[in-house]
């Protein structure tokens, strides 16, 4: 019986590029991580709202809705949500933005420094 902290731990990916959605979300799924992707900024936002999910990926650039205002939405609307949220982007934040999102979610990492490997080992230190 193997003692895996994140058996079957669920992740809301939100991602509006296909080819990195896909990428991550079969590492996360190789290391046992159950994988939704969501790619609109509006569908996402009423998936997380569920509060169904262990982890919330959150790209910042989405259509419809920035991933930064679904981070407030979310905070704001559903403040006893269980789901960890990690902002995973392409965009580099700085000073009082960076700051600001930094204080709202559980973690934030920039894409091009980061493999699917290392997005999974990641992951499996977040409780």
């Amino acid at each position: 019986m193997t003692n895996d902290s994140h058996h079957l731990r669920s992740i809301l990916f939100i991602e509006d590029e296909p080819f990195i959605g896909e990428l991550y979300s079969r590492a996360l799924q190789k290391a046992g991580y159950k994988v939704e992707v969501a790619q609109d900024g509006k569908l996402a936002y009423d998936l997380a709202r569920s509060d169904k999910y262990d982890i919330i990926l959150l790209d910042l650039m989405l259509p419809n809705i920035l991933g930064m205002q679904i981070l407030r939405n979310l905070r704001r609307e559903v403040p006893e949500l269980k789901s960890k949220i990690i902002i995973v982007t392409n965009l580099e934040q700085t000073g009082p933005q960076r700051a600001e999102i930094e204080k709202q979610a559980d973690g934030y990492l920039i894409k091009a420094e980061i493999t699917p490997r290392q997005l999974v080992a990641f992951l499996d230190k977040v409780s």
